[in-house]
Order: structure tokens, then C-alpha cells, then sequence
């Protein structure tokens, strides 16, 4: 690389590091999404609110009321004497789950008989739905089989020994912070190259650059290089925080983690540069990348899987590098996983990046012309 490319690299990081809008491209959104994300975006339920219609009032309804109530994951809001209030309660939004214990509870327990217990969910958020169906049935569960125990009844013809492989506490955490990493690192790394071009022409120091003894090929470089390093320094602090921070284990090791990250970051820096190249003010390059990123964390299974996709809309996340970059980051975050299994996801990004490099080339030439 020559002495021309490494000065227009250093200069493009020193107009980066002194504008104010780059600045608060590299430091303000990444930093708060990181907060919001970490801490404010889970799946985890901790606190339910539960209205509990004791119908029974017997001792085994009341040890059953006790599960309720001594679980951590269950705030109980309201003990009921009538089912008046339960329609109003779950409109409102008060509780999340309504349980009815039938009058003949205890009665059908002590004869054998299968003893009645109603679930009534909320279920205008089906993920919180299903959730909260889990933990009551959970609960419901424990309390059948310490019944069965204690008094002598059949023990249940089938018993779920359940182990959980890769994230044992089941802390959505551990799912949502290595995303981050992909996310924020595409975020980051777009917009800063995105900008580059456009800021050059917005500043009308573009035609000078063109004059100098600069090929084309060293100007995409000058540009596209200070965003790939900008894009794996970020990822750096945002893996740092994850395994510090947020207290995510990181089980594998981190040659196929970075070889992933570059491999990624090369192929949003050619997105980025491709759309620096077709716009001619930095509030066209901010419009283009987040035309660009809002569909791309879509189908990338960062929040909702792939597989759930319809199968028109799966084809397209073959390209989009955020989709194998995520697999590769959680893999080695979670599973431990290495080069031999992270294989396929590594050609993908390394193709999209030449294509997408490719493209910013002809763009940029075509442009220039």
C-alpha cells in the first residue's frame, strides 16, 4: 500500500474524528443501543401479575395459592372472591393470567380424580402469552408431583428430565447482547463510510481528490479502510462489554471470531461505499444507509427467526451479510463453536464482499465519468 493511500486513510480518520456529526456517529447511538438493548430488550418475564380466584379454599388449594405466590417469577396483584372482576382485570392490563381453582379441587384430589384448574391468559401479546403459560404450568407441575408424593398417589407415567445446552438459566441476555455486536458494528461502520464520498462533495473537496495522482482504486481504499477499522474497534468495545458488562460467556475463541467480523465488515463497507458513491449530500448517504439496515436486521434472525420466514422473503437473506455474522458471533459466543463448523458462513460474506466491492467500484467510476 503507498505512502498516497496511507495519508488519505489518515486524513479521512482525522475529518471522522473532527467533524461532530461523525463523532456522534462513533460514540452516542452505539452507546445508547447498547444500554437499550442489554437491558430494556428481553424475552425473560420476572415480575407476572396474577390474579388468583380461590374457589376451593381448602388446605390444597391454599398450598397450591403458596406456589403461586413464593415464586420469583410471580407477583400476585389480586386474591378474588368472585369472578366479577376478572374481565376487568385482564382488559385493563393489571394481570397477565387469571388462575381459577375449581370448588371440587381438593374433593377430586383426595378420590383420584383429575382436579380442575383454569388458566386464563392474556393474549394480545402472543410471546408474553406462551411465556406465561410456561411458568404456571411449571408451577402447576411441581405442585402435582409433591401432591403425588406426599400422599401416596401414582407417580406420573412420564417425567421430563429437562436440560438446557449452551445458556442453562434460559437468560434471553445471553441471546440479545452478541447480536449487538453484529448490529452495532453494521450500524456503525455504514454510516461512517456511507458518509465519506458524500462529505467530500458536500464540502467541494471531492473534485480536488480527483486531480491529484490518486487512481480510483486508491480513493475507494482511502475511503473504504478507516471504516473497516473503525468497524472492528467498535466490535472490540462492544465484545468487551458483553463479556464484562453483561457477563456473557464467551466459550470459543477469537481467531474465528475476528476472521467472521472482517469478513463482515469488508462487506458492509462495500454497501457503505457503493451507497457513498450514489449520493451527492450526506442526508442522501444517511437515507441510503437507513434504507439499507432497517431490512437487513429484519432478515437477519436477530430478533425473530429465519425459519419462521416466509420462504420468498428467506431467499433474500442469503444476501445479507448480518445473517451469517450473527450465526458466527453466537456461535462462538454460546456453543464454543470454531473455524470447522463456522465454515459456511465465512464464503457467503466473503463473496457478498467482493460483489459489493465490486459494485462500489463501478459505481464510483460511472459517477466519476
Amino acid at each position: 500500500m503507498g505512502r498516497q493511500v496511507l495519508a488519505l486513510i489518515q486524513k479521512e480518520l482525522l475529518a471522522i474524528l473532527r467533524d461532530a456529526r461523525s463523532r456522534m456517529v462513533l460514540i452516542g447511538p452505539p452507546l445508547i443501543q447498547l444500554m437499550v438493548f442489554g437491558y430494556a430488550a428481553s424475552f425473560d418475564l420476572n415480575h407476572v401479575p396474577v390474579a388468583i380466584y380461590d374457589q376451593d379454599a381448602s388446605r390444597a388449594s391454599a398450598e397450591l395459592v403458596h406456589r403461586f405466590t413464593g415464586s420469583p417469577t410471580v407477583t400476585v396483584e389480586a386474591m378474588l372472591h368472585s369472578g366479577r372482576r376478572i374481565d376487568r382485570l385482564i382488559d385493563s392490563r393489571r394481570v397477565k393470567l387469571v388462575l381459577v381453582i375449581d370448588r371440587r379441587f381438593s374433593r377430586n384430589l383426595l378420590t383420584g380424580r383429575p382436579a380442575r384448574v383454569q388458566l386464563i391468559v392474556d393474549g394480545r401479546n402472543s410471546n408474553t402469552a406462551l411465556v406465561t403459560e410456561g411458568y404456571a404450568n411449571t408451577i402447576l407441575g411441581d405442585f402435582s408431583a409433591a401432591w403425588a408424593s406426599a400422599h401416596g398417589g401414582p407417580a406420573p407415567a412420564a417425567v421430563l428430565d429437562l436440560r438446557t445446552r449452551y445458556n442453562p438459566s434460559l437468560a434471553s441476555r445471553w441471546f440479545i447482547v452478541p447480536g449487538i455486536v453484529a448490529l452495532l458494528t453494521q450500524v456503525v461502520t455504514l454510516l461512517v463510510v456511507a458518509l465519506s464520498v458524500a462529505r467530500e462533495r458536500e464540502m467541494g473537496t471531492f473534485d480536488q481528490l480527483l486531480v491529484t495522482p490518486l487512481r480510483q482504486i486508491d480513493i475507494l481504499l482511502g475511503k473504504g479502510i478507516p471504516g473497516v477499522l473503525i468497524g472492528v474497534l467498535e466490535a472490540t468495545a462492544i465484545i468487551l462489554a458483553a463479556v464484562f458488562w453483561f457477563h456473557v460467556p464467551l466459550r470459543g475463541g477469537l481467531a474465528p471470531l475476528y476472521a467472521g467480523l472482517m469478513l463482515f465488515v469488508i462487506a458492509v463497507t462495500g454497501v457503505g461505499l457503493a451507497i457513498s458513491a450514489l449520493s451527492a449530500t450526506q442526508q442522501q448517504a444517511l437515507l441510503g444507509a437507513f434504507l439499507f439496515m432497517v431490512p437487513s436486521i429484519i432478515l437477519s434472525g436477530f430478533a425473530t427467526p429465519i425459519a419462521n420466514m416466509p420462504a420468498a422473503v428467506q431467499w433474500l437473506t442469503y444476501v445479507n451479510p448480518m445473517r451469517y455474522f450473527l450465526i458466527i458471533v453466537r456461535g462462538v459466543f454460546l456453543q464454543g463453536a470454531g473455524f470447522g463448523e463456522l465454515a459456511p458462513q465465512f464464503w457467503p460474506m466473503a463473496a457478498i464482499g467482493l460483489v459489493t466491492l465490486a459494485a462500489a467500484g463501478w459505481l464510483f467510476r460511472k459517477r466519476v465519468v
